[in-house]
This record gives structure tokens, C-alpha cells and sequence, in this order.
């Protein structure tokens, strides 16, 4: 951030002959939302069996307090993207982070499964609001090139820094304060930027006539999130059942009447074109496949360190700092190295460092130490997943109009929440089957259960470089 100290936005003067807001603090204030969102994927997962126990929820509504957040936040995200190129980024910003900060309070004082799990929807309402507007403040303030290419880099190691530290906030609030506070703590955070963003941010929009698509938004709201719920639902029922074939097939004839929807509007939510915008299509594409193997990480080796190598909860949360560092450095090393060599080359390369420190992970043990189980593999994978994430993001809204930055983050998030989404189920119901099989064969609980875990990082390792086979598909870097 230190080379973005001093600058001012590229926004002239706000309203009233003041000057626009200096870069560093644009910067703060939406790296601090991105953070929050990111951060409560994750942060409630450590605290699931606390929760459970204090509210007396059964199974299914424990797994509702993840995926209402998750659905919502799927959902939403397009719509929220689109609201903010329309309604005004920082309005966007204010409801979001606002609606979000309301929930945290409502969450954490909940006295009930339902109070508790209605506001986790709400979170991920604000969060999907809120999200895609951080990415659109900063293309919008930042010009096209390196000072805009840094933004993005510090942009991506604070949300990546969010998902990494997820579980250690989660595990030290749950054992040493109680599980209220990992909802709670948001409260103050939320207040602190909300004041600084009022304060700091210049609002800016599409000019015109502000109308909202509003079938196509309910459309693809809808369909995305029936998506998100039939993959869910698949890793408890299987593919081939009901619970996961209705809500997948509705999601697919909603997006399908979508598309049909936005062919002939005179204001589509999405306009189709952006689809053939080569750097936006290839650029999902790799997010869809590189998201699918790096949600996949933090979830299967929190299990592999609590089930195997019974770590405690803050003790696993602390296994992960590696990892939050790798992924900051990588993802704060892309833009120096992207000012002297091709962004696409920093990509593959990430997307392969990445899928390497994979392949090592796959090399579970059932008395694996943690240097080389741990911490090695993983902050392998995460240094390539940082290196991996600045230039896709950079690429995807480079060129776009300023009108439609909003729509394009809100697009990336959303192939990337899928991705995740559909990632993890495939890799835990490969694990699970592994480990059934070996159990089955006579092998001792803790070694089938490391197979599995180890299966479901081989095919992560796969579908990451996959994914950076891809970027070969994203057109050249303009100089």
C-alpha cells in the first residue's frame, strides 16, 4: 500500500469543491469491507459445535447456519454488482456494509435456531451487496494500469488474508470469549468503516435513467441460487437424489429463462455481450476451476489437522498463519512482477506453484508432521494461489466500461463462490467414498480417513492446473 500513499483518486473534486479523497484511504475502506465478507465464510465453522449445544440445534440446522449465509450470498451477488453501477458505488457500499454490520448484532444476540439462521441470510445479502461493490470502487478510482494493478494486488491479499484467518479468529473467540463474539465482533469493525467510508469515498454511477432489470434479477437470483443449494445438497444425498436433481434442474430452466430474458431487454441486468468480452469469459472460467481446489484447502486440512493429528481448534487456526502469509506475499509480489513480464505467464505460473504445493499436500500421512504435512505444501499452494488471483482479477476489468465494473466484479465473485461450491462438494464426496473403501478393506480409521483427505487434495492439484491451462485463453496485456 505504501506506493498508493499520497496519490489522490482520479475523481477531481467531490461536491462542495473539496479535494477527492487520497488513494490510501479509498484503499482502507473497501480492503476493510472485502475483508469482513471474507472473513465470515469462514470464521462461524470452528464455532458450529458451540453453537449447536447452545442454542440445541439439530444437524440440519447446524448445516443452515453455513449455507443460509452461502445461498444468499451466491445469490445476490450479480444483483448487488449491478445495483451498484446503477444506484451509486458508495450508496451500494453504505447499504451493504450497513445491512451486513445489522446481522453481526442480530446473529450474535440470537436466542433461537431460526433468529440465528435468519440473520446469517442477511449477512450474506449484505455481504453479496457489498462485495463486487469493493472490487467496482476500485477500478472506478484507480486508472487503468500499474497504480490500478497494486489496488488489486493489496485488494486480493486482504480478502485472501479474510478466508486465511477465518478459522483462527473463529477458534480463539469460540474458546476463550464465546461463540456470540465471532458474529459480535463485527459489530464495532463495521461501525469504524462504515464512519470512514461516509467520510472517505466519492460516490460515482452510471449516468442516465436508473432502471433495474427487475425480472432479470429475480431470474438469475433465483437460479444461481438453487444452483448453490442443489451442489450443497448433493454432498448429503448424493447426485441422483431428489434433494439435489429438483433444485440443480430449476436452477439451470431459471438461468436458461434468463438469458432469453436479457436477449431482449432494452436494460438487461447483464448484457449478454460482456460474455463475448474474451477477457471477461476466459477470466471466470479460471476462477470457476481455481476456486473449485482452493475453498477445497482450508476446509480439508482444518480436518485433517482436528481428525488425525487432533489439534484443537485454535491450535489449527494457528497451523494456518503460513498460509495467510504465503497468499499475502504472492498475491503483493504479482503486480511488481506484472510490470516487467506478461500477466498471463504470472497467472499459469501461480495456477501451477499452486497445483504443486497440491500434489505435496496429497502426501498426507497419518503421524505427518507439520512442517512437511502443514505448513510446507500449504504455503506453497497459497503463494501460488496469490500469485495466481491479481492477474485474473486485473484482466477481467480491464477494458470493460466504467458503467459495468460493478457487473463484471459481481460476475467474477460469483464464478468464483460457485466454483467453490461445486469444488468442495466433488472433492468431499470423492473422500468420502475413498474412505469408505478403505475402511471397508480393513484399514485403520485414522489411515482411511488420511486417504480420503489426500484424494481430495489430488484432485484439487488437478482442477488448479486445470484452471491455468486457461489463462492461455485471456487475450495479450495492453502495454
Amino acid at each position: 500500500m505504501s506506493e498508493l500513499l499520497g496519490q489522490r483518486t482520479p475523481t477531481g473534486r467531490r461536491a462542495g469543491g473539496r479535494p477527492a479523497p487520497p488513494a490510501w484511504a479509498v484503499l482502507l475502506a473497501v480492503c476493510a469491507g472485502q475483508f469482513l465478507v471474507v472473513l465470515d465464510v469462514s470464521v462461524v465453522n470452528v464455532a458450529l459445535p458451540s453453537i449447536r449445544s447452545s442454542l440445541g440445534m439439530g444437524e440440519t440446522g447446524q448445516q443452515w447456519v453455513v449455507n443460509a449465509y452461502a445461498l444468499t450470498f451466491a445469490g445476490f451477488l450479480l444483483l448487488g454488482g449491478r445495483a451498484a453501477d446503477l444506484f451509486g458505488r458508495k450508496a451500494v457500499f453504505l447499504t451493504g456494509l450497513g445491512l451486513f454490520t445489522a446481522a453481526s448484532l442480530a446473529g450474535g444476540l440470537a436466542q433461537s435456531p431460526w433468529m440465528l439462521i435468519t440473520a446469517r441470510a442477511v449477512q450474506g445479502l449484505g455481504s453479496a451487496v457489498l462485495a463486487p461493490t469493493t472490487l467496482a470502487i476500485l477500478t472506478t478510482s484507480f486508472p487503468e494500469g500499474p497504480a490500478r494493478t497494486r489496488a488489486i494486488g493489496t485488494w486480493t491479499a486482504v480478502g485472501a488474508g479474510g478466508g486465511a484467518a477465518g478459522g483462527l479468529v473463529g477458534g480463539l473467540l469460540t474458546d476463550y470469549a464465546s461463540w456470540r463474539w465471532v458474529l459480535l465482533v463485527n459489530v464495532p469493525v463495521g461501525a469504524v468503516v462504515l464512519a470512514a467510508a461516509v467520510y472517505y469515498l466519492t460516490e460515482s454511477r452510471v449516468g442516465g435513467a436508473r432502471r433495474l432489470d427487475v425480472p432479470g434479477a429475480v431470474l438469475v437470483t433465483g437460479g444461481v441460487a438453487a444452483l448453490a443449494y442443489g451442489i450443497a445438497e448433493s454432498e448429503s444425498h448424493g447426485w441422483s437424489s431428489a434433494h439435489s436433481v429438483l433444485p440443480l434442474v430449476a436452477g439451470a430452466v431459471l438461468l436458461a429463462v434468463f438469458t432469453a430474458v436479457e436477449a431482449r431487454s432494452a436494460t438487461p441486468l447483464m448484457p449478454l455481450r460482456l460474455l463475448a468480452v474474451r477477457s471477461v469469459s476466459a477470466a471466470n472460467a479460471v476462477l470457476l476451476a481455481s476456486g473449485a481446489a482452493t475453498f477445497a484447502t482450508w476446509y480439508f486440512l482444518s480436518l485433517y489437522m482436528q481428525n488425525v493429528l487432533h489439534y484443537s481448534p485454535v491450535r489449527a487456526g494457528l497451523g494456518f498463519l503460513p498460509h495467510t502469509v504465503a497468499i499475502i506475499a504472492g498475491s503483493k509480489l504479482a503486480p511488481r512482477l506484472m510490470a516487467r513480464v506478461d500477466a498471463r505467464l504470472i497467472g499459469a505460473a501461480g495456477g501451477l506453484i499452486g497445483a504443486a504445493g497440491l500434489f505435496w499436500q496429497s502426501r498426507l500421512t497419518v503421524d505427518g508432521g507439520y512442517l512437511g504435512a502443514i505448513a510446507g505444501p500449504g504455503a506453497v499452494t497459497m503463494f501460488g494461489a496469490g500469485l495466481l488471483m491479481t492477474p485474473i482479477a486485473a484482466a477481467a476489468t480491464s477494458g470493460v466500461p466504467m458503467g459495468e465494473q460493478g457487473l463484471v466484479s459481481g460476475l467474477l465473485n460469483t464464478s468464483r463462490q460457485l466454483g467453490g461450491a461445486l469444488g468442495l462438494t466433488i472433492l468431499a464426496t470423492s473422500a468420502v467414498s475413498r474412505t469408505a473403501s478403505r475402511a471397508h478393506g480393513g484399514a485403520a480409521p485414522l489411515s482411511a480417513l488420511t486417504s480420503g483427505y489426500s484424494l481430495a487434495f489430488l484432485l484439487g492439484g488437478i482442477f488448479l492446473a486445470a484452471g491455468s491451462c486457461l489463462i492461455g485463453l485471456l487475450p495479450r496485456p495492453r502495454r
